[in-house]
């Protein structure tokens, strides 16, 4: 896995969770899901990257 690919996945992560946090404080909804949808695509990414390394 590269060294930007891997920090990025890890920003996307670190962002939707404050993101979904913040929401959460604020009782905003749509703010929690597109923390959460942050979240899940920074997983899904280093996912794939691992798949990647892999093969």
């Amino acid at each position: 896995m590269g060294t930007m690919d891997k920090l990025n996945n890890t920003a996307d992560k670190v962002t939707g969770d404050a993101k979904k946090k913040l929401g959460e404080a604020t009782d905003n909804e749509q703010m929690q899901v597109e923390g959460k949808a942050k979240q899940v695509k920074g997983d899904l990414k280093q996912a794939g990257e691992k798949i990647k390394d892999a093969f």
